[in-house]
């Protein structure tokens, strides 16, 4: 808290860092790993609330675009067909194909137009000179596309950081959370998108285990047997050292307060600002669907099929994942002891730490993409846990608008139901399986019947 307070970069630093993302978000592969659109609007933001002239921040994203395109295009005029055979792009050989398969499209027009499309944007570049692209007629094509695309990512952010403390009318004090909270989707999201690339078997974090292993005697042995099925899934290794670790700290720093944190305290204030009827109605549906009834109705006709086909390990990881979750939300609680925020009537008799709702929520949804994602090409996998993660967020922050909950009790919870998500997946790929045939479109109509059944005959939980 004292150092986000203390966070205040001068308008000399904010034009530097606005020209690094953009030039970052242009450099041949290092843009497909950079949120660069989240961080050039938060960078924005800043600029306009400290009233910086808008020229000078359209200035740096515009510098910093042409410089990352030129910098990417002598990289490969230079280079040629050898920068394939250089680490890193000799791992991501797939997007550099993507974007030759662009550029003979569309020929000396994918420069300006590739600029605004993501996933060739970085990419682009480096084929154009890889292809002996004529370099005025690049540098036209790049110089006219910055022209647009300064504008287009930086004004929307300079104007919300010039107007949203007017127009919003928001209370002194809590510009503190809603820094603390985008600074938390920005690191999750540039750490999802980086980790879920270098834990493949081409990436970082995957080599570096398998040098560990070689030099380690003591691993060969648990890293062979899980290698039996398959790549090791360093992936469900890391989440689960991440999340351990993470509920550790967290654990530790909620039991060393007298109550909530500053950070609970100021991310709650903004929250009872923001209540509303609408919100509060929408907060309660959203807590109805994912109550104990709620889980119990999506889960029901998934259970009874799996039950009735004999996948008898499926329904046992299962049945472990979820009495094991309520096993060890109902000790978290017991030992720690938190209160819920003051003034909350509702579950005022049981303990706020960890969010038992939201670590549940996390083990249903978190194993379902799971399973589902292991079904899929390692390209599609991504979208199954983002979509994971658009399902459990606004649960999350329902909690908050029905202030049941302080802001690390559904931390604490997210890491708790993680931790289990990754001890489950882990036994699972220790055995192969056999296939197992879901008629995913029938359950899912199932589930919703009984879901609506639920919220029309059982009472909130």
């Amino acid at each position: 808290m004292d150092f986000l307070q203390q966070l205040n970069p001068t308008p000399f630093m904010l034009m530097l860092l606005i020209g690094i993302i953009a030039l970052l978000e242009s450099l041949a592969l290092v843009g497909l790993l950079v949120p660069g659109v989240v961080l050039i609007t938060a960078a924005s933001s800043l600029a306009g609330h400290q009233e910086i002239a808008v020229s000078w921040v359209l200035a740096a994203a515009f510098l910093g675009a042409i410089s990352g395109d030129l910098l990417s295009f002598r990289l490969g005029y230079w280079e040629n067909g050898r920068v394939l055979r250089r680490w890193p792009l000799s791992q991501y050989s797939g997007w550099v194909i993507r974007g030759q398969r662009f550029f003979d499209r569309y020929g000396a027009y994918s420069v300006f137009i590739g600029r605004f499309i993501g996933p060739v944007r970085p990419i682009i570049p480096l084929v154009a000179g890889m292809m002996r692209m004529s370099p005025v007629t690049f540098l036209g094509a790049n110089i006219g596309s910055a022209l647009l695309w300064a504008p287009a990512y930086t004004l929307p952010g300079y104007w919300l950081g010039q107007t949203w403390q007017q127009r919003l009318a928001l209370p002194a004090g809590l510009e503190i959370a809603l820094v603390t909270l985008a600074a938390c989707i920005v690191l999750l999201a540039v750490l999802f998108s980086w980790g879920r690339l270098q834990t493949s078997r081409q990436g970082t974090v995957y080599r570096w285990s398998l040098l560990a292993v070689k030099r380690l005697p003591l691993l060969r042995r648990p890293w062979l047997a899980m290698s039996q099925h398959g790549d090791v899934p360093v992936a469900t290794l890391l989440l689960l050292v991440l999340s351990v670790g993470g509920l550790s700290a967290c654990t530790l720093w909620v039991m060393g307060q007298q109550g909530s944190t500053p950070l609970d305290a100021s991310i709650q204030q903004l929250f009872d600002w923001l209540r509303n009827d609408i919100l509060m109605h929408l907060s309660s549906t959203l807590a109805s669907i994912s109550d104990p009834y709620g889980l119990c109705a999506l889960l029901a006709p998934w259970g009874i099929w799996i039950l009735t086909q004999g996948y008898w390990a499926l329904l046992g990881h299962w049945l472990i994942a979820l009495s094991g979750i309520g096993l060890l939300n109902s000790l978290g609680t017991v030992l720690i002891g938190r209160e819920r925020p003051l003034g909350t009537q509702q579950l005022a008799d049981s303990m706020a730490y960890p969010s038992a709702h939201i670590s549940s929520v996390v083990v249903v949804v978190g194993l379902t993409a799971g399973f589902v994602a292991a079904r899929l090409e390692r390209a599609q996998r991504v979208w199954v846990y983002w979509a994971a993660i658009a399902t459990v967020l606004p649960i999350a922050l329902a909690d908050l608008v029905l202030g049941v909950h302080w802001f690390t009790d559904l931390v604490g919870g997210a890491l708790l139901g993680l931790m289990v998500c990754a001890l489950i997946r882990l036994s699972w790929q220790q055995r192969s399986h056999a296939d197992v045939w879901l008629p995913w479109q029938w359950l899912l109509l199932a589930s919703g019947v009984m879901l609506i059944a639920r919220m029309a005959w059982l009472p909130a939980v």
